[in-house]
């Protein structure tokens, strides 16, 4: 075992990245820079010793409630960027102080079998993300247990008005996720918040046994956004919400700016899910963005509290043989 230090005094001040934008803030547990080959593999465990910087996190948010997550300052456990044919497999990584492995730049990655865990229990581990993919491609995340208390796959990118003219910042593109289990997770799979452009991902034959969400889009409106080529299929489990889409306007900024940044989702495809949920579809409609090709295919759902679907809100919306709560749409 690999453990962090709780004395954030003892982790250095370096230029990396966090929350979509390119600044100095701590490093993390382990780090790799321009590391091509990167490989970490066994039977070990990371273990960010993060109970102390929960609380401190928690008690701040009594007398600030408006403190961002980087005010509370906290480590990550992995942090690898700028390198090709990357591979992490075997190990557990547990208990971070702030998102649990972080990968910004990254191309021929592999995530397999791992244990990845914070608590949401007694003492919540805030924004613990399992797996935060920041402008990377052709990545392979496989045979993984993911339970945090934050998002488990998140695929972010950069934020702000002109974020997609910012070469530090990019999409995240060829990304499979598949044969994975969920424990407890604000969502399986999210696009946002710091995002913005996603293409062609899969995320496939995996359990949910606890989730908030399947799948959730952030859609950011002082962000220009485009999540495009998303496949949701054969997943089975619980989530309390099988798609979110709403407004996300946590600390927004439009710098200065007037009006807000247009978003766009296009061509979603979920199919064969076999899903309890308490609201299948917790989808607004907003001017902030358009939704726009998605399909529904061979969905058997049951729904404990909210059972519609409103077809209305997609632009070109294909259901076929979607049965919830034994009535097919």
């Amino acid at each position: 075992m690999l453990k962090g230090s709780d004395d954030i005094s003892n982790f250095e001040i370096v230029m990396t990245r966090m929350e979509g934008q390119t600044l100095k803030y701590f490093a993390a547990l382990v780090n790799a820079d321009k590391v091509d080959g990167f490989t970490i593999s066994g039977k070990g465990t990371l273990n960010g010793n993060g109970l102390r910087y929960w609380k401190s996190f928690w008690l701040r948010r009594q007398f600030n409630p408006r403190c961002t997550n980087m005010d509370e300052m906290r480590p990550r456990v992995l942090y690898v960027s700028n390198s090709k044919n990357v591979q992490v497999s075997g190990i557990r990584l547990i208990n971070s102080p702030f998102w649990t492995s972080h990968y910004y730049k990254c191309e021929n990655l592999k995530l397999l079998n791992l244990y990845i865990y914070a608590p949401f229990a007694p003492v919540k581990a805030p924004s613990s993300d399992a797996v935060d993919l920041d402008a990377c491609k052709n990545v392979l995340i496989k045979n993984c247990y993911m339970s945090v208390n934050d998002d488990a796959v998140a695929l972010k990118g950069g934020k702000g008005p002109n974020a997609d003219k910012d070469s530090v910042n990019g999409g995240n593109y060829n990304i499979i996720i598949e044969d994975n289990t969920y424990g407890f997770c604000h969502s399986a799979l999210t696009c946002g918040s710091e995002s913005i452009h996603n293409r062609n991902i899969i995320f496939r034959r995996s359990k949910v046994e606890d989730a908030k969400r399947l799948l959730h889009l952030k859609m950011r409106p002082d962000t220009p956004q485009l999540y495009e080529y998303i496949l949701i299929e054969d997943i089975t489990g619980y989530a309390t919400n099988m798609l979110d889409i709403n407004p996300w306007t946590q600390f927004f900024d439009l710098k200065g700016e007037s009006g807000i940044k247009m978003s766009y989702a296009s061509n979603i495809t979920m199919r064969n899910l076999t899903l309890n949920c308490d609201i299948v579809f917790n989808v607004k409609k907003s001017d902030q963005y358009k939704l726009s090709a998605f399909t529904f295919d061979n969905l058997i759902i049951k729904a404990i509290k909210d059972s519609t679907v409103h077809k209305d809100y997609i632009e070109n919306f294909v259901l076929n043989n979607v049965v919830i709560n034994d009535k097919k749409l």
